[in-house]
């Protein structure tokens, strides 16, 4: 990826794969982090309080987190973090995804999305995505704009595995398959030089799961494999990517 938020790296527990200079640290050296002061016009928050926010509200919730992973740009100013939670459903876990620049480069952003276990391909639901400039009252605000995300995250996670469920009892036949891939590009989920990538894990896949069944499953990980370390950048990508597959799952009735 080389103008993305992260990607998770294949094969390995999930970390992250940082570019444009960012190395992975851990949390007492993101403390130790320098915080530029503030202006009439901007007001940075410290990296680690953005994390300890969320950390803290989530347990609150009765969510466990299980793994943490975080990375900063050499300067210190641009944070990019994963969060991993513990999940009663199988086959792949959920997380949530932290950004926060302290250069006026992108605002605070914090998305709920699901990682695949067998091939680390993440999908984000948009839906759930808060975005905050560093204005004056970005600390008053954001506990509560968190807990606001926070508190339906059960609520999300059984909407999740429902359509995830959806997914794989639903058989796809090629010709649909391919219409909703030609869809995914008319829709700019994926660009011209991606079409190949998503036929290839849809025809071919690499991970034995979707290999058994030609079904909706198989179809939205090959998009989202195609689109690993896309998909958090590119935060409106996964709503429509759903509304295609949906609508396939309807044509496929």
């Amino acid at each position: 990826m080389t103008n993305g938020f992260f990607n998770i790296e294949r094969k390995q527990p999930v970390t992250l794969m940082l570019h444009r200079g960012a190395q992975e640290i851990d949390y007492p050296s993101l403390r130790r982090l320098d915080t530029p002061p503030a202006t009439a016009s901007h007001v940075p928050i410290e990296h680690f309080r953005v994390v300890d926010l969320v950390k803290s509200t989530l347990f609150m919730y009765g969510h466990e987190v299980t793994a943490e992973h975080h990375g900063v740009t050499e300067d210190g100013m641009r944070y990019f973090g994963v969060l991993s939670l513990r999940s009663t459903y199988t086959g792949y876990e959920d997380m949530v995804a932290l950004r926060n620049s302290n250069d006026r480069s992108f605002p605070v952003s914090i998305g709920f999305g699901s990682r695949v276990f067998c091939c680390d391909n993440m999908a984000l639901v948009a839906d759930h995505v808060i975005r905050r400039k560093h204005t004056a009252n970005l600390k008053r605000d954001l506990p509560g704009i968190i807990g606001e995300l926070i508190e339906p995250l059960t609520l999300q996670r059984e909407a999740q595995h429902r359509t995830i469920d959806r997914y794989r009892r639903t058989d796809i036949p090629n010709a649909l398959a391919d219409h909703a891939i030609l869809s995914m590009y008319r829709r700019r989920v994926i660009n011209v030089q991606r079409i190949p990538d998503v036929l290839e894990h849809w025809e071919q896949p690499a991970f034995e799961e979707f290999k058994e069944r030609r079904n909706a499953w198989r179809l939205f990980n090959a998009a989202t494999y195609a689109l690993t370390g896309r998909i958090v950048d590119r935060p409106n990508t996964t709503p429509i990517l759903h509304e295609i597959i949906d609508a396939t799952c309807e044509q496929a009735h």
